[in-house]
């Protein structure tokens, strides 16, 4: 059965649009634990615009959970991952410009800066290091031989595809994404712009999804329906989602 992680930075985000000590991130992720989410994901950007270095403190000694640190390459940031030692480390690509993650890590081009910070990792007692791709196999191969254990398939393509066909094919090529994550000893993760209405078609069409990370779409639904029910809502549709051969 797939696992549902909510993603907090965007409570940080409404935080920080006002320089306010409220809403606070960390009380958010309570309720999405106490909602059914089986951990919390964040990202600790190196400009700080939405989670903070008091945040990840917070989420390390307050909450009995699992926690997803997504971080760049950035010395700074993977000692902060070292010194808090979530259970999952997600390396993602990052830009100052960009409002959101956009497209995948490029594993080959970075392929020694990624085999240095990698172990690492691992020697801090972080157990899972996964890397935030596009469904690409070259790039999944090269995420194997990099040593980490994991990937995260960025469906970001799926979620923006402007018609079916278009959909089809980017779903044809995450289940080609996941089966040689699988076969190269790779646990699968997956999430960018997933949503309750696009959801059910992705879980049905890529195999062995192990974890799906959801952000935005959930937060903003609690905004009229509350965090738990929210969270909830969104873990019935992807524990009800079987996969389909």
């Amino acid at each position: 059965m797939t696992r549902l992680l909510i993603n907090i930075d965007h409570v940080a985000t409404l935080r920080n649009a006002r320089r306010e000590t409220f809403p606070d991130p960390i009380a958010a992720a309570r309720e999405c634990l106490a909602g059914g989410a089986h951990g919390i994901v964040f990202h600790l950007r190196e400009d700080r615009r939405h989670i903070t270095d008091e945040d990840v403190r917070r989420l390390k000694s307050e909450l009995d959970a699992k926690l997803d640190f997504e971080l760049s390459t950035a010395e700074e940031i993977v000692s902060i991952c070292i010194a808090t030692q979530p259970e999952l480390a997600t390396l993602v690509p990052e830009r100052r410009e960009e409002v959101t993650t956009e497209g995948g890590l490029d594993v080959i081009a970075n392929r020694n800066r990624l085999e240095s910070v990698i172990p690492r990792l691992f020697d801090a007692g972080i157990a899972e290091v996964a890397l935030f791709v596009d469904p690409d196999l070259d790039q999944i191969d090269a995420c194997a031989a990099s040593g980490a254990n994991g990937i995260e398939l960025h469906t970001g393509d799926y979620a923006n595809a402007s018609n079916w066909e278009e959909r089809q094919y980017v779903l044809g090529r995450m289940a080609a994404a996941a089966e040689r994550a699988h076969q190269n000893g790779l646990r699968v993760h997956a999430g960018h712009g997933l949503d309750l209405n696009n959801y059910p078609d992705f879980g049905a069409a890529v195999p062995h999804l192990y974890e799906v990370s959801i952000g935005f779409a959930v937060i903003a639904r609690a905004l009229f329906k509350g965090i738990r029910t929210s969270v909830s809502e969104m873990k019935q549709i992807v524990e009800s989602t079987t996969y389909v051969n």
